[in-house]
């Protein structure tokens, strides 16, 4: 094992993080407040979408936007498999069902043609994920959505700030979901966003997150505020916190610097993996924007004598940290037993789980961090050649 640890992310905090934290600390408030509404209305200036609500995770925000569009036990919502199990677990909640859909095999995003042959007249929604940062082909998935009458839900956890021919997302569809987790390209610890242009729904979400209690109802501890409130649904507990805002608007200050390293570590990866035959390189569009949430190479088996359980091991030994991005839902227990779905359905998915590695890729990261894991990945190429 090498002397220093490099590992698969570590969040870039700062100073500016610190003093915002401290400073919520010694206001007073540390559970929903002003720094919470300052974020939410910095978020939606930064998007350029008329409605930002801070909630408490992306799962949470998904389970909103459903909420809000009036999903119902019975319905259907085509999900990707290829995603992390929150896209689909919160079609469950309603007693809806996750029609699972296959990956597309250039940037293993959902694939619309799979999409549109799985319709049924119980379908209500469709949640495409854009995988690693990369944005889903939202042009065809808004006429796809049209044509039967679906509402696209984002789930943009890996895809702050990708842009679908120039427009970011968040901006494209009725409702966007945003994680702010530990490990994301923006990080309140715990944290998560929906954006969206529509009044009702906006309203709608913001009721829903906080026990279903009238507007502003936080404000109820403030001088301006009164002690009187009204709860008008049974809501949920999905609020976001002012010390967990403070980080966010920290955080968003330099989303573009953040970003804009990670683009440049993502070209070097490029650079130094090109000439291993023993890795596929992570594609990405010129007519789009890559978030680079995740840099995801593909063990090439005709080349290597080993699995890619063994090339993370080889990396592990050498002191690199990486992660696998994701285990089809379909391989799952639960969604087996619950759902019916079975191994060898969707083959594209499969096929790709089973040589995906995801590399380190943050901004606090230096030049020869990244030429460590190149140099690391040539040093198991050539060990491990056929």
């Amino acid at each position: 094992m090498s002397e220093t640890f490099l590992p698969f992310h570590r969040a870039l905090i700062g100073q500016e993080e610190i003093d915002g934290v401290v400073d919520s600390l010694k206001s007073g408030w540390l559970t929903t407040g002003p720094k919470v509404k300052a974020f939410e209305e910095a978020f939606g200036r930064y998007l350029g979408a008329r409605k930002a609500i801070a909630v408490s995770s992306c799962t949470a925000a998904l389970h909103l936007a459903l909420d809000a569009i009036g999903l119902k036990a019975g319905d259907e919502v085509l999900v990707p498999t290829l995603t992390f199990t929150a896209s689909a677990e919160v079609v469950a909640y309603f007693k809806a069902k996750p029609v699972l859909v296959d990956s597309e095999p250039c940037y293993f995003n959902l694939d619309v043609r799979d999409a549109s042959g799985k319709i049924t007249p119980k379908t209500r929604a469709i949640i495409p994920v854009h995988f690693a940062g990369h944005p889903c082909a939202m042009d065809a998935l808004a006429t796809l959505a049209h044509q039967h009458q679906l509402t696209v839900i984002e789930d943009a956890a890996h895809a702050l700030p990708a842009k679908f021919k120039g427009q970011l997302i968040g901006t494209v569809s009725p409702l966007t979901a945003f994680s702010f987790y530990a490990t994301k390209t923006l990080c309140t610890g715990e944290g998560g966003m929906v954006t969206t242009d529509d009044d009702a729904l906006a309203s709608r979400i913001s009721l829903m997150r906080l026990h279903g209690m009238s507007r502003d109802a936080w404000k109820r501890y403030s001088a301006e505020g009164s002690w009187r409130y009204e709860v008008l649904e049974a809501g949920y507990k999905y609020n976001l916190m002012d010390l967990q805002a403070a980080l966010g608007l920290a955080q968003l200050a330099k989303c573009e610097a953040m970003w804009m390293r990670r683009t440049a570590i993502a070209e070097r990866y490029h650079r130094g993996i090109s000439a291993l035959d023993a890795f596929r390189l992570p594609q990405a569009s010129p007519q789009d924007q890559h978030a680079w949430h995740l840099y995801v190479v593909l063990v090439n088996m005709d080349v290597l004598q080993i699995h890619r359980d063994q090339v993370i091991e080889e990396l592990r030994e050498r002191g690199i940290g990486t992660a696998v991005h994701f285990i089809p839902l379909n391989l799952h227990p639960y969604y087996q037993r619950q759902w019916g779905y079975r191994a060898g359905q969707f083959p594209v998915a499969e096929h790709y789980f089973e040589r995906c590695i995801s590399l380190p890729i943050y901004p606090g990261m230096k030049d020869n961090d990244v030429d460590r894991v190149i140099e690391s990945l040539a040093d198991i190429a050539l060990k491990f050649r056929r």
